[in-house]
């Protein structure tokens, strides 16, 4: 290999052929005029005013003061919830409510300004934020001190899931507004193409990702066949060739190969391509520090590194929705979901994490799961309150909200007790400072 050029014989040359070179994408360009629609014709209009003439209208009980938007979400019972009371929020009495990822209540300017105030505020808290903040401008102290909170915040989380406090100098109505409640975390709707922003359009998806993998594999496997013959052998020494590299990232190139070997891997069918990524991932035992959502850590996919910063959730078979984990515990495995280009498993990943002044040391391990832009991933929380008076069908509840109007605003979303006990809230009693509210039972 140190050898000049003069002495080099060349047995082969192999030139691609650009007709059988995939493109290099790495983002969709999107269609702004994809989603517009044409005016409906006035047969069509004619056709929809007689349809709802005659679809019949079903008479619903709702609690007083609903609105039109709380009421879509209520929906009806049915025999075959019962068994998801004791499922969906085993421990306490509280009331479940999913994060969506824009509000759709009507309010002012003012309440909008308020709301992705208080919103955001809360985000922070509850995932602790992406890094521990700037360690050059803390002491010693202070980094002790974060590191101290962050594990509280990691014991605390394994203790009591989802739970959170209502703030008192914040509107439960205003602080929780990206919130929904749901009945049934398993079994009610969401439609994963709601509120997405545009730019999710710039990643790639597949209609069924498990028929495309085949079809890559087979139409590879084809390719080899008829090309055997026009491939270096295996063993030999070859020289490569590569046009329009950047200046920036050859000379970055460079100067490492002269001591570290440089890797040369071919790719899939639409392996240059991004999408989000799940990964069955699982703590390592060596690894003893919390692991938090959205930290940044290095993945090792095959023969690929990058940076990313995963967003850990539950694995729920039988749900088409996975709750957000706010840590990777010990002992189970989480999914982990990543921007990355797209692999076809199975795909080994190895995480590490950076430590100050020392070597990347193993923080978790596992394997590609799936590649699905469309999965959701639904932020939990739980709202307690505190019974102070029970009778058969009825119980007076404490300290879940600290406003009569916040009680009126979360009438429409049923509770649910540790032991399967279903109600609603049917009124508020306290005047002013920690109110109460009456539950009944269903």
């Amino acid at each position: 290999m140190d050898s000049d050029d003069n002495q080099i014989q060349i047995i082969d040359t192999f030139v691609p052929d650009p007709l059988n070179q995939e493109p290099l994408l790495v983002e969709n360009i999107p269609d702004p005029l994809a989603g517009e629609q044409t005016w409906p014709t006035e047969a069509e209009m004619e056709e929809a005013y007689e349809s709802n003439k005659q679809r019949k209208v079903v008479k619903r009980k709702l609690p007083r003061g609903t609105s039109e938007y709380q009421a879509a979400w209520i929906v009806d019972d049915t025999d075959d919830e019962g068994d998801d009371s004791q499922n969906d929020n085993p421990d306490g009495a509280g009331m479940v409510i999913d994060e969506k990822d824009h509000s759709e209540h009507d309010s002012d300017s003012s309440d909008i300004d308020a709301v992705s105030h208080f919103t955001e505020k809360f985000d922070q808290e509850t995932i602790g934020g992406s890094e521990m903040g700037d360690d050059e401008n803390l002491t010693k102290e202070q980094i002790e001190e974060d590191i101290k909170r962050i594990k509280e915040s990691n014991a605390d989380d394994e203790e009591f899931p989802d739970e959170v406090e209502t703030p008192l100098d914040v509107p439960a109505r205003k602080r929780f507004a990206k919130y929904r409640g749901l009945k049934s975390f398993r079994t009610s709707s969401w439609d994963p193409k709601e509120s997405l922003p545009p730019e999710y359009a710039r990643i790639f998806a597949f209609d069924k990702f498990t028929r495309t993998q085949k079809h890559v594999l087979a139409k590879r496997a084809e390719l080899d066949e008829e090309s055997s013959k026009d491939c270096a052998r295996i063993g030999s020494y070859v020289m490569l060739h590569v046009k329009n590299v950047p200046t920036d990232v050859a000379s970055k190139l460079c100067h490492p190969s002269r001591r570290l070997p440089v890797v040369v891997s071919g790719l899939l069918e639409h392996e240059s391509k991004i999408s989000v990524l799940h990964f069955s991932i699982k703590k390592h035992d060596s690894y003893e520090a919390p692991i938090r959502s959205k930290e940044p850590l290095i993945f090792n996919v095959g023969f690929r590194q990058f940076t990313a910063r995963p967003l850990f959730s539950s694995d729920n078979i039988n749900c088409n929705k996975h709750k957000m984990e706010r840590f990777l515990h010990h002992g189970r495995f989480s999914i982990a979901s990543v921007y990355a280009p797209i692999s076809f498993p199975p795909v080994p990943l190895i995480v590490l994490k950076n430590i100050d002044g020392q070597q990347p040391v193993i923080a978790a391990v596992g394997t590609l799961k799936s590649v699905d832009p469309d999965q959701i991933i639904l932020k939990k929380i739980v709202l307690t309150g505190y019974p102070q008076r029970v009778s058969k069908l009825k119980a007076m509840v404490r300290y879940m909200f600290h406003h009569p109007e916040d009680v009126r605003w979360f009438k429409p979303v049923e509770l649910w007790t540790k032991h399967g006990k279903r109600g609603r809230i049917k009124e508020t009693v306290g005047t002013h400072g920690f109110d109460e509210m009456h539950i009944q039972q269903q």
